[in-house]
């Protein structure tokens, strides 16, 4: 009994030794792995998100964002600066909408990382970006269909050829009232509204409808570089026509009417994610895009966070503010394509 109580104490004395040195041990390693189970947890938390990306070194990511550019894909920006603030709330991102040119002339200088863009960069503004030693790079964030709008008070248009918006809004043409461009409709003086002149659309319009002449200006027209302003105008006025994204057509459907669009003798057709993506509206569907810095990307971890996170996102904005999101693959060969840029 005595013999058996020795081995007893024995046994205990080893079990109490084992358990300190385990917890010993784990009080060693738990600081080590406090700081990487700490960097785990960040890691995962961020690639959980639905398109967050992550810092390898796992810390939280701040500094500034300077983007402007086009009035088209400012509310994509905007949904995206917006829902990356809960992502990282130190980033403080500033958002701004010049005009696709007006950013153009900006991120050409190295002024600004990201320089959204309802049209592609032209020559000339890759040449000066070149001259400046600033590398920027197009990442397509979606689809719009350029619209064509009047009052929800119109009811004499429904449609219109691309001949008769040349007749509308030529420079050369001797049509100003409604009743010049179709005998049926009143005979009241056209006003028209129209993204100026450092505005992407602007741009795009000039190209697929007015084949590069001048547009009409003069006391008939208001030009501005802010969409909202367009819409006023158009929306209380029955003579009134304008033209800008789908998204602003379709957040003010109540007070707008779209016109369908026919090229020639072909069936008018009418903006809508169905057309605008399967390409049937045409001339005036096309790309929307952001132009990223490289060299901010390569070195601004705020930067490239940002960029993959709207890379991950922007069909979900696209769709959330009336534009059209691109095939899911293409977002992914695009983000491959800028994950390159660091390497």
């Amino acid at each position: 009994m005595k013999n058996f109580k020795s081995l007893a104490l024995m046994f205990a004395f080893i079990l109490v030794l084992g358990v300190l040195a385990a917890c010993g041990g784990s009080g060693d390693n738990a600081s080590g792995e406090g700081e990487n189970g700490s960097e785990n947890s960040s890691t995962e938390e961020s690639s959980g998100s639905e398109g967050s990306s992550s810092e390898e070194s796992g810390e939280e990511v701040s500094g500034p964002i300077a983007i402007d550019g086009s009035s088209t894909v400012y509310p994509i920006m905007e949904n995206l600066t917006y829902s990356y603030r809960e992502e990282a709330p130190e980033v403080e991102t500033s958002l701004n909408s010049s005009g696709s040119g007006g950013g153009f002339k900006k991120s050409t200088k190295g002024e600004i990382d990201l320089s959204n863009a309802s049209r592609e960069i032209k020559e000339e503004e890759k040449k000066q970006a070149e001259e400046n030693g600033v590398q920027l790079e197009p990442l397509e964030l979606a689809f719009d269909g350029l619209s064509v709008t009047v009052s929800s008070k119109n009811d004499f248009v429904e449609n219109l050829t691309i001949e008769q918006l040349r007749q509308i809004f030529l420079e050369s043409s001797d049509a100003q009232m409604w009743s010049d461009i179709n005998p049926d409709w009143p005979e009241e003086q056209i006003e028209i509204f129209a993204p100026g002149h450092d505005s992407g659309t602007f741009d795009y319009f000039n190209e697929v409808v007015l084949e590069e002449k001048p547009m009409k200006e003069g006391e008939n027209t208001t030009l501005s570089e802010d969409d909202n302003t367009l819409v006023r105008g158009i929306e209380n006025n029955p003579n009134a026509i304008g033209f800008f994204g789908y998204a602003y057509y379709a957040a003010n459907k109540d007070s707008l009417k779209v016109l369908g669009i026919a090229e020639g003798d072909a069936e008018p057709v009418k903006p809508s994610g169905e057309t605008i993506q399967n390409g049937s509206y045409t001339p005036l569907s096309r790309p929307l895009f952001t132009y990223v810095n490289v060299e901010a990307y390569k070195n601004k971890p705020q930067v490239r966070d940002f960029v993959e996170y709207t890379l991950n996102n922007a069909g979900k904005a696209a769709e959330e503010v009336g534009y059209v999101a691109l095939p899911e693959e293409k977002y992914q060969e695009q983000l491959d394509k800028a994950k390159s840029w660091a390497e």
